[in-house]
């Protein structure tokens, strides 16, 4: 088994995919370690002084921060505070998630600002490593003073608490740490609160949206060139000199793209009666460039982010200072993660629309793509479905980070909504594969009307798409169809 081992050096989306295919445990290096045994023991040392009065560390929380607690419950406090957290609702989050959220919230540890004990780290290790991925739910955060339900859920198992998937159940996390040879731990002062405090729920998840958006993205350029040939569309709208002249990188990239995938098409070499295309097909290297661009940018806030310490308050021992501050606040994320949340939407938006015109009748091809139309509703309802489903990702494209609500009896008076952010974020891309689906279906269908053929890399992949959906000659159910396809899609090779 291959390992994963944190250290100094900037974590990226590339290794956090990397992390996410393979089976990996993680170790922390010998650096990482010495790094938080010397900040704990300054820690210690700084509390142990005679009127010493710090955030969450001898006092209570949010607004109950100015009442003092007494030495000998301070553990007693950090238990209590995840305790009291864990209060998340809603659908259970994929465990691809939680597994970044346990990686990220260790490198953040690992960092040595947060007065943690190693102890405390390695029982988080020691949980990912044993495969016990703690059971977290996608609703409860505001993305302020970090994600604090979703947190305190990933925390619970390891003071013993809570509920774990393990080998694939959903089981009481003290039956599986008894069994698995793990005892709970005690906390110890301020080691709650560096838990609670941070943006791992939404860093993950933004993060696990972004990886996603980048395979999605890709597969929207090819499905665009599997509908210009089907549509008997111009290739003219993707020539470089169009894309030189406005000279913006994504839409470069897109068109060119394109272009590759219909290398050697006869269907683009055959003169054309219309002497322009609707935008969604002329327009494809703005509109998916855009989205490229887009994804660029926030890429660069989540690489940022994932390399951050973010929980509260933080402890700099060579400035001899502990200090209270804001980095758990979650708006970078939050607005970056609107962000790709509108840009992704516009992918499925313009797909829609290339179905609409494929099963429209024109450019030779029969109404709803099927011989029999009439007695054969052919491909009418699944650009219905493509329809609704464009419409749920405006409304979900709506921006989170424009609202807040204050908590906390105000002391917490204003917050990203950024974990609401990430989680409908990834609805977002999540729809797009079926929108996408439907379109390559369609065009596939469109395809089989053409006398000429496309390019060698289409035919080889509608040879293979066709042994799993054979042509569409008369009507049957079709959400079988679109399932299959969107599973064929992910498989796909570029």
């Amino acid at each position: 088994m291959s390992t994963f081992t944190i250290t100094d050096q900037a974590l990226t989306l590339d290794d956090l995919r990397t992390f996410l295919k393979a089976d990996m445990q993680i170790e922390i290096s010998e650096a990482a370690r010495k790094k938080i045994q010397a900040n704990r023991a300054f820690l210690e040392k700084k509390i142990a002084e005679p009127g010493a009065r710090y955030y969450g560390i001898n006092t209570g929380f949010g607004a109950l921060c100015d009442v003092e607690i007494k030495p000998d419950q301070l553990e007693e406090l950090q238990e209590n505070l995840v305790m009291s957290h864990a209060c998340g609702m809603g659908d259970e989050v994929k465990q691809e998630v939680v597994r970044l959220m346990m990686l990220l919230k260790l490198k953040g540890l690992s960092l040595g600002y947060s007065g943690i004990s190693l102890e405390t780290v390695e029982q988080l290790r020691k949980l990912y490593n044993s495969k016990i991925y703690p059971v977290i739910w996608e609703v409860g955060s505001l993305g302020a003073s970090g994600d604090l339900a979703p947190l305190a859920h990933l925390s619970l198992p390891l003071i013993g608490m809570g509920s774990v998937r393990y080998k694939g159940e959903k089981r009481d996390s003290a039956a599986v740490l008894s069994e698995t040879g793990l005892a709970p731990i005690k906390l110890k002062a301020k080691e709650g609160l560096a838990l609670l405090n941070g943006t791992q729920f939404m860093s993950a998840w933004g993060c696990y949206s972004i990886i996603e958006a980048e395979r999605v993205e890709k597969l929207a350029d090819l499905t665009a060139a599997i509908s210009v040939d089907a549509f008997d569309a111009q290739t003219a709208p993707f020539h470089p000199e169009i894309q030189r002249v406005r000279n913006h990188k994504g839409q470069m990239e897109s068109a060119a793209q394109v272009l590759q995938f219909l290398e050697g098409s006869e269907i683009a070499q055959l003169p054309k009666n219309n002497v322009q295309d609707p935008y969604s097909f002329r327009c494809v290297p703005q509109v998916h460039g855009a989205v490229k661009f887009a994804i660029s940018q926030v890429k660069e806030v989540f690489e940022c982010e994932i390399n951050a310490v973010t929980d509260n308050p933080l402890i700099f021992e060579e400035h001899d200072l502990i200090v209270s501050g804001g980095n758990f606040h979650g708006e970078p994320l939050a607005i970056a993660l609107d962000y790709l949340g509108i840009a992704m939407s516009e992918l499925a938006s313009i797909s829609e629309r290339r179905t609409f015109q494929l099963i429209s009748g024109k450019r030779g091809l029969p109404k709803f793509l099927v011989a029999d139309s009439g007695l054969n509703s052919g491909l009418m309802i699944p650009q219905y479905t493509a329809a609704s489903i464009v419409s749920m990702n405006k409304q979900l494209a709506t921006p989170s980070s424009v609202d807040t609500i204050t908590s906390s009896d105000g002391q917490e008076d204003h917050v990203s909504m950024g974990a609401n952010a990430a989680v409908k974020t990834y609805k977002i891309v999540y729809n797009i594969e079926k929108v996408l689906a439907i379109e390559f279906m369609t065009a596939m269908q469109a395809l089989d009307f053409r006398k000429e053929k496309s390019s060698p890399f289409i035919e080889q992949i509608r040879a293979a798409y066709r042994k799993v959906v054979p042509h569409y000659g008369k009507d049957r159910v079709l959400y079988d169809d679109i399932q299959v396809t969107v599973d064929f899609m992910r498989e796909i090779k570029f």
